[in-house]
This record gives structure tokens, sequence and C-alpha cells, in this order.
């Protein structure tokens, strides 16, 4: 059993990234400028956004955060993405969710210019990924292809389980790995709240993606041996610890590990390839490569 290591790779990445940057620099060029906007005071949503802003120090882009009362309207929202898509030194823009409830989320992501989309969550973006054209990709099912490249795991003619039918991860997951080419050619099966025999579709799975967001929802009874399961779920539950809580997915580590060829861990798997997608995308955008 190989434990795919989130945390290690995405190191890796950000050098990467980090010596494109300098490179940038010495040629004289401005670097990449990642522009995020926080509205309220959710403090999951601040967590994740300081996270951004320092992985963008460390691979040497500009970020901003635009922080804003949970009581701003909808027009003045809209109004200060319209001024950050007439800005040519910002080359992406994110819009931290969720936003307060008298704020209509879809119409927020749609004002975006999908040039700096670099969430991956604009319609625009949404279709080319369908069709297999470049786009941007949101960063969560990115980071997990670039995971499995990364490892070298075999996608052609295996049987994918993807477990969760969100626009965020689920859906686009499935599609990026029915498309041709590596990492996809894949058969992939969606299952979600609705389907009735979920244990009998996992347990016929060469790789599974559990997306569910349900706690240690997939049990060892549920999973071939020598499969590739992949983690993305992260739920807090109580504990005696310092920070009160401890960090689990939606697989049951203990029992599944052993039966496993390879295996995300929960903190340390998906997390910090979605994070390190993002960049990716930034310095994408700031190149002009879609």
């Amino acid at each position: 059993m190989t434990i795919l290591d989130g945390k290690t790779t995405a190191e890796a990445i950000k050098k990467e990234i980090a010596k494109e940057v300098q490179n940038r620099r010495s040629a004289g060029k401005r670097p990449p400028h990642l522009t995020a906007i926080l509205v309220g005071d959710d403090g999951a949503s601040e967590t994740y956004v300081g996270h951004k802003e320092r992985d963008c120090r460390e691979v040497g882009f500009r970020s901003t955060v635009l922080k804003f009362d949970a009581s701003i309207t909808e027009a003045f929202l809209l109004a200060q993405i319209a001024k950050i898509n007439k800005d040519n030194h910002v080359d992406g823009l994110i819009i931290q969710l969720p936003l307060p409830k008298h704020i209509d989320e879809q119409k927020i992501i749609e004002a975006i210019d999908p040039a700096k989309d670099v969430d991956g969550f604009h319609p625009v973006n949404v279709g080319r990924m369908n069709l297999g054209l470049p786009a941007f990709v949101s960063a969560t099912p990115d980071g997990i292809c670039e995971l499995i490249k990364r490892y070298r795991i075999e996608t052609k003619g295996r049987h994918i389980v993807v477990l969760g039918r969100s626009r965020i991860v689920g859906r686009p997951m499935a599609n990026l790995l029915i498309h041709k080419g590596y990492p996809g050619d894949g058969t992939v099966t969606v299952c979600h709240s609705r389907t009735p025999n979920i244990k009998e579709i996992s347990l016929q799975a060469d790789i599974i993606i559990a997306a569910l967001g349900v706690p240690h929802f997939v049990k060892g009874d549920m999973v071939k041996e020598g499969a590739v399961v992949i983690d993305v779920g992260i739920t807090r539950l109580p504990a005696d610890t310092p920070s009160g809580f401890r960090l689990v997915g939606d697989v049951d580590f203990a029992q599944v590990a052993p039966k496993c060829s390879y295996i995300t861990p929960v903190p340390g798997g998906v997390g910090p390839m979605t994070r390190v997608s993002l960049l990716k995308n930034t310095l994408k955008a700031s190149l002009h490569e879609l």
C-alpha cells in the first residue's frame, strides 16, 4: 500500500511554479496576481483565504484580499467584480464561498471574466472542460488528476467509481476521467445519495473517488483488494485535542488502507493538491494560455 502524499507533491509543484515566476521576473515581467474577495466573518473562509495568501507568497505571486461586511448588497459586489475584470494587473479572481444568503452565488460566479475565473466555476469554463477544450478546471478535480499523473496510476480502461455528484468535484471529476488521453479513458460510474446499491458498485471499482461529504462512509467491505482510493471528504469531528476537533475523510482509513494499492490520507492528501491547483490556474491566466 502506497500513500498518495498530496502535501509532498504540492510542495514539489510549488517549487516548479516559483522557478517559473523567478524566470519571468528575470525577464522583466511582473509576477502573477491573484485577488480574493471575502464577504462576512466566516472563520473557515478566513482560514482558507489566509492559506491562499501564504501559498501566493511562497511562490512569488502577488495577492490581494478584499474583505467586505456581510451586509453589502449584491449590486455593490457585482460592481467590485466588474472593476477587477477591467484591471489588467489582476490575473485571477476568486470569490470565497459561501456568500451571505441575500446574494445570488450563481449570478456572482457568472459576473467573473472567464479568463480570470481561476476557480473554474464559470459556465464558460465548465462547458469548455466538458468538451475537452482548454479551460480552467476547478481546483479539486484538477489536483486529483495531477496526483494521479505524478504517481503514474493507470486510468485507461479502469472502472472508476465517483461517489458524489457535486458541480465542484463529482461531476467535473467524472467528465475529466472519461476524456480521451491521460489521465482519462476510464469507465466511470457516478454514485450519489439516491443510488440504492453503492456497496455493490464500489466493490467493482479499480479506483474510488469519495466526495460525498459523509465521514467514514467508505468501509473496508466496500473496497476490493488492490483498489486505488482517493478521499476528497474533510469533516471536523469533536475530539480531545488542543483544537477541539479532528479532521476525518469520507473513507474509514483504518479499515480501507490495508486493502488498497494506493490511498490518500486526510489531512495531507487531496487538500494540498486543491490549493496548488489554484496557483497553477493563476499562472496559466497570467500567461494567457487559454
